[in-house]
């Protein structure tokens, strides 16, 4: 573990996000030799002028061990992109953040995670929505993930908890500063039993810019996003936007076209670009999530192994008879029908009719550190 500290270091430089941290990683192989690389080799690594001086300024003064110690002290963790257990549906998305810190914990479950979003301005028909969908989402085994904002946000997490269920906050902000600060106390429920999330270091205050990021990480640990009440101009709509913009799918609440309050959500399905969504079965349906049980199960009895991997690296988002997935992989048909469908029950491959299979979702390449 003793690389988490050089992640921590490069991501509380001003400057250096994900793309430059990876031309670093690719110039240097590893980011404790690229922390204490000399000037003129940071350079030629690429590093302009203004995250370099930053680099140098910050590790001349930082001390990383005293730096751990306080995250440790605040009661949380740290996730880097090289850590087995970041959350994978995370790592698919374009430039996933390369450090997380948590507090609680994360389960192979929460993969199969619904984001639920809306305005802070709500209506008591939004409330009644999102307490609605949540709750039953939660109790059918889909974790609810959202920003902890006043409004939708608060009412998703309250609903999840409530049903008891799992959910996952993510923060705008240090994981050790809650905003908004009367949420502090939903803030430890949640950690209690899910996790509270964020991607900046400790002590960052809940400026307006780190707000668009946040909702990066929202849509991108989801299947699908959910907007149950927004006007024409709710942030809710930029995690809507990352959404689409990740491959992940979009749903929304109809309201009145009389209520300016929905006017977000109604253009949403009226552009197509949302699925409208009046029950938590039109989303567990759509996600293929109507066996999250069963799912669990077998997941939970049969681990990952050489079959499911090479099956999986034959599938693609282009329908495959079992014949041709057998003659790809040069397994016997037996072996690979039993296989499909033990993966179908993992919710990681979908069968589109006459034997034919597709994955449930398209990996995109890891992290690359070399």
């Amino acid at each position: 573990m003793e690389h988490v500290k050089y992640w921590v270091g490069m991501n509380m430089v001003h400057g250096i996000g994900s793309v430059r941290l990876q031309r670093l990683l690719d110039h240097f192989g590893d980011a404790q030799i690229a922390w204490n690389a000399p000037a003129p080799e940071l350079a030629r690594a690429g590093l302009e002028r203004a995250p370099l001086q930053n680099l140098l300024s910050l590790r001349a003064k930082l001390d990383l061990d005293a730096e751990m110690q306080r995250i440790q002290d605040a009661g949380a963790r740290v996730l880097t992109l090289l850590d087995d257990d970041y959350p994978r549906l995370l790592r698919e998305i374009h430039q996933p953040p390369p450090v997380l810190y948590m507090k609680g914990s994360l389960r192979p479950e929460d993969e199969w995670a619904v984001a639920v979003v809306g305005t802070r301005h709500t209506k008591a028909t939004g409330v009644e929505m999102t307490n609605y969908l949540a709750g039953d989402l939660a109790r059918n085994g889909v974790t609810i993930v959202s920003g902890l904002a006043r409004g939708i946000d608060t009412v998703a997490h309250q609903a999840a908890l409530q049903a008891g269920g799992r959910t996952i906050a993510v923060l705008g902000s240090g994981i050790d500063v809650i905003y908004p600060y009367e949420n502090a106390g939903l803030a430890r429920d949640i950690a209690a039993s899910g996790a509270v999330l964020s991607e900046f270091p400790l002590g960052t205050q809940p400026e307006r810019n780190n707000f668009p990021p946040r909702n990066r990480i929202i849509s991108g640990l989801s299947l699908g996003t959910l907007v149950t009440q927004a006007g024409e101009t709710s942030g809710a709509l930029i995690t809507i936007h990352f959404a689409l913009e990740q491959g992940r799918e979009v749903f929304a609440v109809p309201g009145s076209p009389l209520d300016r309050g929905f006017s977000g959500t109604n253009r949403l399905i009226q552009q197509g670009e949302a699925k409208l969504v009046q029950r938590a079965q039109d989303v567990l349906e759509e996600l293929n999530l109507t066996m999250l049980s069963q799912q669990a199960e077998v997941r939970a009895v049969v681990p990952e192994n050489e079959t499911e991997a090479l099956l999986l690296q034959h599938l693609s988002e282009e329908p495959l008879h079992v014949d041709e997935v057998g003659r790809a992989s040069g397994l016997p048909i037996a072996q690979v029908s039993a296989t499909l469908a033990l993966l179908e029950l993992k919710g990681l491959v979908r069968q589109t009719g006459g034997m034919h299979y597709v994955r449930a979702r398209e990996a995109t390449p890891p992290y690359r550190v070399e």
